[in-house]
């Protein structure tokens, strides 16, 4: 079953609504430049009564940081979002958490970049190459995606809404592990549309691979 991500959460209210319609995975933004900055305001204590996996994405973080949030948060994965290395991703996955690794994708991306990050993710992200490193809220042309080789499954993000999820699902010949949903559900940076999560949410996971 493909999996769902809802990323950029920033409040503890739309957080409880958001863990009822049951996504896979909950993604918390710890930069501080992204308008969904969860550390301004979601606590530790706001968020750990559900088992749903919890991500924390990262841009160039320090590693004392991303350890910090990682305990805190009780952290599932982590997904990285800037210049990290391949040992930087792998210091991760040695500690036994699961590393994504983001990659901005136009139509001059060269998946080659991807190779030296085999062993040291557990996923990777395919995001629109954008103004801002994530939220940016349009795709990339999906059928640039025919040029990877599909060995590392993958998310896919960038501008999926109810208006093209149903043209995401049908790459079901790619490996893709899961949908990253985002600006597209939202009424505001961090504060997703409750309805627009729940009809996403029904769609990708009724959907059969």
């Amino acid at each position: 079953m493909m999996k769902v991500k809802i990323c950029g959460i920033k409040y503890r209210e739309n957080f409880d609504e958001l863990v009822k319609l049951d996504p896979d995975y909950v993604g918390f933004i710890f930069y501080e430049k992204s308008l969904r900055n969860a550390a301004s305001s979601i606590q530790p204590k706001d968020i750990l009564h559900t088992t749903i996996k919890k991500v924390g994405v990262f841009v160039d973080a320090e590693f004392g940081f991303i350890q910090k949030k990682i305990q805190d948060y009780h952290l599932g994965a982590v997904q990285f979002h800037g210049n990290e290395t391949p040992d930087f991703c792998n210091y991760f996955k040695a500690s036994g958490i699961a590393v994504i690794k983001a990659f901005s994708v136009d139509d001059q991306f060269d998946f080659s970049k991807t190779d030296s990050y085999k062993n040291s993710c557990k996923h990777f992200l395919f995001d629109t190459k954008g103004e801002k490193k994530g939220g940016n809220g349009i795709s990339f042309n999906w059928q640039k995606l025919k040029e990877y080789d599909q060995e590392i499954p993958f998310f896919l993000s960038g501008g999926i809404g109810l208006d093209n999820v149903q043209e995401a699902l049908q790459l079901s010949d790619l490996n893709i592990y899961g949908m990253d949903i985002n600006s597209r559900i939202e009424d505001e940076p961090g504060l997703k549309n409750i309805p627009k999560a729940k009809e996403i949410i029904t769609t990708i996971k009724k959907f059969k691979i």
